[in-house]
């Protein structure tokens, strides 16, 4: 009888089992001192900024981005590849730390579920990497509100800059998902709460003080960084900046401690930095420099991951995060399943667990497109296949057949269900395309380029469409930004991570389409044009049946129903 996923044990049954090695163990094994960590408990602390300038001058990592085709329903395991492959790594001699995004609370009790891997490829403490962790997204939470009560304020206090309250467009954050609070009437109740004005809720993930909270270098940087955000206009409609307010002071002290990375364990016991949590459509999905730095300058390899598929994530950490701290990625690994590609290929979510050969070489079109699009910013990619339980041979053999057809290696990988055992294969495979060196880094577009330049170039190489649209209204606006200096920022597209289209019902590698532009806005504390497409959300709603339903404490105290 072929096994299915429901004869293993639930992602936090295996974690629970997991045998925890005490965090200062664990920094041991990268030659971190005890006096650099501030723990949070036993498996869990911080590692200080102070340690980064001692680690300059040393011979740094080779530096892997893990990314995957466009997500399904059926799932891709990014995360969990990231993890197994770096458990594979260390078995083999590699020293390796992976570094991953800090989960969201509000997918984590809405559909999603947990960031932390699955199966036997976890970073541990699950529960608590998935619930409050170290407390930074709440210490990012009370940054973002703070400056949108400074804002408030400074209005009810005599509004000294003339801002227009009709033009404030910073809003609040609550790490939740709420459909009800995306747009409200606040200041009711008289004239001693203020002025009432429509305004809203975003999910913390999607705040711009996270983002640039991710692409910080430095403590210095990040209150530069805060500083810059604008929070509305004048009356005479010139921008209003947190440093306006004089806000981004007591922004970066509430801050300081959380721009730490944090360090963990994965559940074989290498070390693992899960830090920062930036949405992969309206932010750049990736996590924080900082820790990215610190692992390069502690490991041989270092493994990281970008949110969604290749064409919103990889893009954004070539063109975004690698731009702003001067990285140089040495391979990427593209993650792809036997059922997501059938997905791809119209088979109805329903009858994936039927073999269908066929299916599955109609979607390799879709994993084609993605290892194109690696490939166009000068780094080699390898293919992983994420085999899960109960995959039928004959799939995957049309899948290892077509390396050959997409000009890529291909390799299965079992991590899920065996750890890093199960990915030596891909750890083998993955060291000898780094050692020939075959890496030329460059992104998509140079600095100079003007911003629709850039976001046309976006639109027909990575998602290949014909071209973009833009009425004149919106254009004027693209030129005005530049006109204000902003015109050498990189672009961050908001575009639905379902298809290489702005529908999301098209799957597969659609053709002859164009992609219209909704709305451009400038996110200068992140040092990016975020260019809307859609109708992306920023503050998600619950399911019909959220995952909180299940998610509970047993009488001894222990959290169940958590994946």
């Amino acid at each position: 009888m072929v096994p299915t996923p429901n004869d293993y044990p639930s992602d936090i049954e295996i974690a629970r089992e997991a045998k925890l090695l005490p965090i200062e163990e664990v920094a041991a094994r990268l030659d971190i001192s005890a006096d650099d960590l501030v723990p949070y408990g036993r498996n869990k602390a911080k590692v200080a900024l102070s340690l980064l300038p001692r680690l300059e001058g040393r011979p740094q990592a080779k530096l892997v981005l893990v990314t995957a085709i466009s997500p399904t329903p059926a799932g891709e395991g990014k995360t969990t590849t990231t993890v197994g492959l770096g458990d594979a790594l260390n078995r083999i001699g590699k020293r390796t730390v992976v570094c991953l995004r800090e989960p969201s609370l509000g997918p984590c009790f809405g559909m999603k579920g947990g960031a932390a891997g699955g199966g036997r490829a976890q970073v541990v403490p699950m529960e608590d990497i998935n619930l409050h962790f170290t407390g930074d997204f709440h210490a990012i939470g009370m940054a973002h509100n703070l400056l949108a009560a400074m804002v408030d304020n400074h209005i009810h206090q005599g509004n000294v800059l003339g801002i227009d309250p009709r033009r404030v467009t910073w809003k609040r954050v609550l790490d939740n998902n709420d459909r009800a609070l995306r747009d409200i009437v606040r200041g009711l109740g008289g004239i001693g709460n203020s002025r009432p004005r429509e305004s809203g809720f975003e999910i913390t993930a999607a705040s711009e003080v996270m983002a640039a909270f991710a692409l910080a270098v430095s403590l210095v940087d990040l209150r530069e960084r805060l500083g810059r955000i604008e929070v509305g206009r004048t009356f005479s409609r010139e921008p209003v900046t947190a440093a306006d307010i004089g806000a981004q002071g007591a922004m970066t002290t509430l801050l300081k401690d959380a721009l730490a990375p944090n360090l963990v364990q994965t559940l074989e016991n290498n070390p693992a930095f899960v830090h920062a949590g930036p949405f992969g459509n309206i932010a750049h999905g990736c996590n924080s420099v900082l820790a990215t730095r610190m692992a390069l300058g502690l490991s041989d390899y270092t493994l990281t991951e970008a949110g969604f598929g290749a064409d919103l994530g990889a893009e954004k950490f070539f063109d975004i995060k690698c731009r702003a701290a001067g990285l140089r990625p040495d391979a990427a690994v593209l993650v792809a399943t036997i059922r997501a590609l059938k997905f791809q290929a119209g088979v109805e979510l329903s009858a994936l667990s039927t073999p269908d050969p066929q299916a599955v070489e109609r979607g390799i079109e879709h994993l084609e497109k993605h290892v194109e699009n690696v490939r166009r910013f000068g780094v080699p990619v390898l293919v992983c296949i994420n085999e899960f339980v109960g995959d039928h041979p004959d799939e995957l053999d049309v899948l290892l057949r077509a390396a050959e057809r997409i000009d890529a290696k291909v390799v299965g990988s079992r991590h899920w269900e065996h750890g890093g055992a199960g990915a030596e294969d891909l750890a083998r495979a993955l060291v000898e395309t780094v050692d020939q060196g075959k890496a030329d880094f460059r992104p998509l577009y140079p600095d100079h380029s003007s911003l629709l330049a850039k976001v046309k170039r976006i639109a027909r190489e990575v998602y290949g469409a014909d071209d973009i649209i833009a009425d004149s209204k919106l254009r004027a606006r693209f030129h005005a930004l530049e006109e204000r200096g902003f015109g050498h920022l990189p672009i961050c597209m908001a575009k639905t991570q379902y298809s290489f289209s702005t529908d999301p019902a098209l799957k597969g590698r659609p053709r002859g389409f164009d992609i219209p532009l909704r709305d451009v806005e400038l996110r200068a504390g992140a040092g990016f044009v975020l260019v809307l497409t859609g109708s992306i959300l920023t503050m998600p709603g619950l399911p019909k049946v959220p995952a909180a339903n299940a998610i509970d404490v047993d009488g001894e105290g222990r959290v169940v129903g958590l994946f």
